[in-house]
């Protein structure tokens, strides 16, 4: 038998009383036990004690979401313990609350920067907030346009886009029905609300193709353009999650065919990027 299954699983009850344990009181005077007290922790989170002990002896019933939120504050859970609290209690995760997405790292940049081919780094309210040089030479200066004309989900369902946007209807569908997951995963924010409310109002074929509910995960998707200087070039659209940043993900544009490809270097090379 290996050294592993001899010991206890964690359950909520063993979880509550290693964390209290571990929270350092605000009191000075001597303690026969390390932590806080169960009555301390009863009064930080509105509680009876009576209840939290039997929660401790695994009898107190199942918490409500609520409770648990004011039994992570009282017991200063990080994320990570703030997670685990409602796994053990619920079987879940605890309910997304809504935060602004981590700032793009230098490093996330470097990782931009060193890609040959056209990639940019998008919130998920479709907000594009960095991208590389050859986005630029290909895609277009974001940093040329105002920061409110910088979101996808804009550019997509403006009016016209249709004759610019090479398979509108595909790409518009694969975008908005990604948008659904990545506001679901993050928590639905004012930003998210006011820019569905926004597109509600101006596009058509935003509500059109909202009423339908479809729901996916990001899915790929071809970008057909064409350039005076170098023809026509078809790109293949990749989305890769950047993990640790709440929320941020990476399109990336691969070259369909070497034809695009040769076209795709000669466009960068001659904006001396």
């Amino acid at each position: 038998m290996s050294s592993y299954t001899g010991m206890a699983a964690t359950t909520l009850p063993t979880f509550l009383r290693d964390r209290r344990e571990r929270v350092r009181p605000t009191t000075t005077a001597r303690r026969r036990t390390p932590g806080l007290r169960r009555e301390e922790v009863a009064a930080r989170a509105g509680v009876s004690v009576t209840w939290y002990t039997w929660l401790e002896q695994g009898r107190g019933g199942v918490p409500s979401d609520d409770v648990l939120e004011r039994l992570a504050r009282a017991l200063e859970l990080d994320d990570a313990n703030r997670e685990m609290l409602f796994l053990l209690a619920h079987g879940r995760p605890p309910p997304r609350k809504p935060a602004a997405p981590a700032a793009v790292t230098p490093s996330l940049q470097v990782v931009l920067d060193n890609l040959s081919i056209p990639a940019f780094v998008k919130t998920p309210t479709f907000q594009i907030v960095a991208w590389n040089r050859a986005a630029v030479a290909v895609l277009g200066d974001y940093a040329a346009v105002p920061e409110r004309d910088r979101n996808l989900l804009r550019r997509i369902f403006q009016p016209g886009s249709e004759n610019k946007v090479h398979h509108v209807e595909d790409v518009r569908r694969t975008c908005l029905a990604s948008f659904r997951v990545d506001i679901a995963r993050a928590g639905q924010s004012d930003e998210a609300t006011a820019l569905i409310d926004e597109l509600m109002e101006t596009s058509p074929d935003f509500r059109r193709l909202w009423d339908e509910g479809e729901i996916r995960s990001h899915g790929g998707f071809q970008k057909r353009l064409v350039r005076p200087e170098v023809g026509e070039i078809v790109l293949e659209s990749s989305v890769f999650h950047v993990e640790g940043s709440d929320g941020l993900s990476m399109f990336v544009f691969s070259p369909a065919d070497e034809a695009s490809a040769r076209a795709l270097a000669q466009l960068v090379q001659r904006s001396g990027t």
